[in-house]
């Protein structure tokens, strides 16, 4: 949904006429043309072409209109999007671009010198990279803020606390509930499912009389929130497993799998390796509501049966009701070691775990719709990714927001400013972090797990609050956030917060 950019021709000026080509990746903004809210003199070049003919609007060629985008106005008259994170701009070469989205068009920016341009209608958020204390402050009443946010809920629980998630008008998270929902993110295609088994049964039930386990856990980052190094190790007291990785180990990668880059890819030696297990322990870094990952696809489609724990309404997503063993459907690490010894001898009751394989076994509809109506693709070049799809819902939002202004503003008696979008809790809203076994109160108070993440999930929250403080009394300073937090913790003390 990009725009392509376009090769403009130029003569330069002098004893000798030199024909030139310049490679133009963002659009000519002039000072004058731009209504700003703070602007010093520096600024006044930001979006300039680098070239002499100053005077020429630079309009890219746009690569993809939306079916409904008759929006032809020039990239002067376009709001404009700012990408705040620095490591993220969807675009490329270039930190400047023109989008032609379903219904509207935008400019969208990673160029921080727009921040406060009067056109800036969003500023659009990566959420892994979004940090209190380097906020754009102060927050001007014309903008909205975006959020992106499809990686684990341990990456920033600023996010999981009301007060933080509050502070966005848009989100795309793995959240169903947001506005741009990210669920199936890892999940490319239904054909992906409906892969043939990798490895027979038969090769299965030979392979584990010459001696290999039942079960795989291969893990490098261990001390999660999800805390799941603790379930396995007892899990591991009733039942053999076979642990790679970094985390649990008792068993050594072949050496030309021991690249810790082929683990986490789809490289065909690596898959093949892993498939040969007739479960696979399937346990997410964090839990959270819809945040499901390759952990749970990928033993899926090879034929494997997961073993999960993750998200609490993972079955909303099954292919069937029937095709995942839920780790938290057990009262103990035993119980469910138990069943697993079971179904391993039982071909009959292990092959219905793989009925999904037929498609007219799938029979989960919101899995079905969830992946037909999804506007932007996996690996599939005929769809926007995920990114240029969210920016593309960012433009339409925020056009439709501006004209709605217009209009009220032209004859406030006769039309109605649209109501602002505002994110709520159930747009992220992970819970606190638990022990993966037994009951926080059993832990020891040295224990590492429990000084890590517990606390950063309340200190986040104070983050959260110490932000929305600064922001509520309009505050341009981001490093002021700590002296915030700390009269915040004080109110809260004498119990006035």
């Amino acid at each position: 949904m990009a725009g392509r950019r376009r090769l403009l021709p130029c003569v330069g000026l002098g004893l000798l006429a030199v024909l030139c080509w310049v490679w133009v990746s963002f659009a000519s903004l002039s000072g004058d043309q731009l209504h700003l809210e703070v602007l010093d003199v520096a600024d006044l070049g930001a979006f300039q072409p680098q070239s002499a003919l100053s005077d020429m609007e630079f309009a890219s060629v746009a690569s993809f209109r939306g079916p409904g985008n008759s929006d032809r106005r020039s990239n002067r008259e376009l709001p404009i999007l700012l990408w705040w994170s620095g490591g993220l701009f969807p675009h490329f070469p270039g930190d400047t671009e023109r989008i032609d989205c379903a219904t509207s068009s935008c400019l969208v920016t990673s160029n921080r010198k727009v921040q406060r341009y009067k056109r800036t209608a969003s500023i659009i958020f990566y959420g892994t990279d979004f940090r209190a204390y380097e906020a754009p402050l102060p927050r001007l009443r014309h903008q909205t803020w975006a959020l992106f946010h499809e990686e684990s809920p341990m990456n920033n629980y600023i996010l999981s606390h009301g007060p933080g998630i509050r502070l966005f008008n848009y989100t795309a998270t793995f959240r169903r509930e947001s506005d741009y929902p990210l669920t199936l993110q890892w999940l490319p295609s239904l054909e992906y499912l409906l892969e043939p088994v990798a490895v027979s049964l038969e090769e299965k039930n030979r392979l584990r009389r010459e001696g290999l386990a039942s079960v795989l856990y291969m893990q490098s980052h261990c001390d999660v929130p999800s805390d799941r190094d603790r379930y396995v190790h007892e899990l591991m007291k009733y039942i053999e497993v076979d642990s790679y990785g970094k985390c649990l180990n008792n068993r050594p990668l072949p050496e030309h799998l021991e690249d810790t880059a082929t683990a986490t890819g789809e490289e065909p030696g690596f898959m093949n390796f892993v498939a040969r297990y007739k479960f696979h322990l399937a346990l997410e870094n964090g839990i959270c509501p819809d945040y499901i990952t390759e952990k749970l696809w990928r033993p899926l489609h090879q034929g494997c049966v997961p073993v999960y724990r993750g998200s609490p309404v993972v079955a909303d997503w099954m292919p069937n009701d029937h095709s995942v063993v839920i780790i938290d459907g057990f009262p103990s690490p035993k119980a469910l070691a138990d069943f697993l010894k079971r179904l391993d001898k039982n071909d009959d009751e292990y092959v219905r775990y793989l009925e999904f394989k037929n498609p007219k076994r799938i029979t989960n509809t919101r899995l079905l719709e969830g992946l037909e109506t999804r506007e932007w693709g996996v690996n599939d070049m005929s769809k926007p990714n995920y990114l240029n799809g969210f920016e593309c819902y960012v433009c339409d939002q925020e056009n439709a927001r501006l004209a709605a202004e217009r209009a009220y503003r032209k004859d406030p008696k006769r039309n109605q400013p649209l109501q602002p979008k505002l994110a709520s809790n159930s747009h992220m809203g992970c819970p606190l972090p638990s022990p993966g076994y037994r009951d926080v109160k059993d832990l020891p108070a040295d224990d590492r797990w429990l000084q890590i993440w517990p606390q950063d999930y309340w200190q986040s929250l104070d983050q959260a609050e110490g932000l929305e403080s600064l922001i509520r009394h309009n505050e341009s300073d981001p490093s002021l956030l700590w002296k915030h937090i700390q009269s915040i913790a004080v109110s809260r003390a004498r119990g006035k917060h």
